[in-house]
C-alpha cells in the first residue's frame, strides 16, 4: 500500500501522508469512473470532465493506476479500461461471480469422470495461480499443485495452456522476464523447452507437462478465454505417469474441452449485457504501460 501511495502522490514513503491519502481517494474516484465505462472504455477528456480534476492531475493518476495494472489503455483507441489486476483480485476474492465459482461444477465432473485431481488456475502477472484443487478418487494421487501455489507461466500444464493462448510477442517478453527464476528453481525447464512446449500445445490443442515439475507427476491443461478473446484462466488434470499414456491424453483432452466450453458459455452469459467495442489484439495483462494522451 505504501508503494501505491508513493506512485500516486509522487512523494517518498511516509512524507505528507495527507497528500498521499488525497491522491489515493482521487485515484479511486478515477477507477470508479473508468469502471462505469465498462467494455466501452472512456477517453481522457471524459475522465477529466467527470472527475473535475485538471488534465495533468488526471493523467498522472491514470499513469499510476496503469503501473499497478488497475487500469489499462487500448493502444489503438487510447481509451481507458479496467485492468487485468482488478480481474485477478476479483477472481481471488469472489466466489459468487468469479472463475472459481463458474468452474466448480466442471472440476467436480473432471475429477469424477477421470478419478484424478483437477485444477482451475488463472494468470497473475508472469505467474499462474492455482485457485482450487479438486481431488479424484484414484488411490495414487499427485502432489504437484496445491491451492494458492503459483508457478511461472509455462511451468505446469494449466500454466503452459495459459501461456500458449497469449500472443507470440507477449510470450517472448514473459520468457525473458522469468528466465532467471526458471534457471534457479525449475531445473526441468529452459526457455527453449518452454517455447517447444508452447508449439506442441498449439498444435495438439492442449498443454502437456510430462513430469517436468515433479517426477512421475504428469498434467494436461486447456486455456479458458473470455468472450472478447482475452485469457481468463485454465483447467487442468494431474495424474501419475502410468495414467497419462497417449490414448488417455486424448480422452482427458476431450473431457477438458467439454468443461472449458461450459465455463466459457457461463462467461458469455455473464458478459452478455455488455456490448464491447472491437479492440485490437486484446491482452490479459499488458507488459508495458503506454503513455496516456
Amino acid at each position: 500500500m505504501e508503494q501505491i501511495i508513493e506512485n500516486l502522490s509522487g512523494l517518498p514513503n511516509g512524507a505528507a501522508s495527507g497528500s498521499g491519502a488525497q491522491a489515493v481517494e482521487r485515484a479511486l474516484q478515477l477507477l470508479s469512473i473508468v469502471g462505469r465505462a465498462a467494455e466501452k472504455g472512456i477517453a481522457l477528456g471524459d475522465v477529466v470532465a467527470e472527475s473535475g480534476l485538471n488534465k495533468p492531475t488526471a493523467r498522472r493518476l491514470l499513469m499510476a493506476l496503469m503501473r499497478s495494472r488497475l487500469v489499462e489503455q487500448d493502444e489503438l483507441t487510447r481509451r481507458y479500461y479496467l485492468g487485468g489486476e482488478l480481474y485477478v483480485l476479483g477472481m481471488l476474492a469472489s466466489r459468487r461471480h468469479g472463475l472459481l465459482e463458474m468452474a466448480g461444477e466442471s472440476l467436480r465432473r473432471l475429477s469424477g469422470g477421470s478419478a484424478d485431481t483437477s485444477f482451475v488456475s488463472m494468470r497473475r502477472d508472469d505467474y499462474a495461480v492455482c485457485l482450487h484443487r479438486e481431488e479424484g478418487t484414484h488411490p495414487v494421487r499427485t502432489h504437484a499443485l496445491q491451492t494458492g501455489d503459483q508457478n511461472p507461466l509455462g511451468v505446469g500444464a494449466g500454466s503452459l495452456a495459459m501461456l500458449a493462448a497469449l500472443p507470440d510477442q507477449e510470450i517472448e517478453a514473459i520468457i525473458g522476464r522469468i528466465e532467471g527464476v526458471i534457471a534457479v528453481q525449475y531445473p526441468g525447464y529452459s526457455p527453449e523447452i518452454i517455447r517447444a512446449d508452447v508449439a506442441r500445445a498449439r498444435e495438439s490443442g492442449y498443454a502437456l507437462n510430462p513430469g517436468r515439475v515433479i517426477a512421475n507427476s504428469w498434467g494436461i491443461g486447456m486455456a479458458i478465454l473470455l468472450p472478447d478473446g482475452r485469457l481468463a484462466g485454465a483447467l487442468s488434470i494431474a495424474a501419475i505417469d502410468s495414467r497419462m499414456g497417449e490414448t488417455r491424453q486424448k480422452e482427458l483432452a476431450g473431457l477438458l474441452r467439454q468443461e472449458v466450453e461450459r465455463v466459457q458459455a457461463k462467461l458469455v452469459t455473464l458478459f452478455s449485457s455488455e456490448k464491447p467495442v472491437p479492440r485490437k489484439t486484446p491482452q490479459a495483462v499488458r507488459p508495458r504501460t503506454p503513455e496516456p494522451v
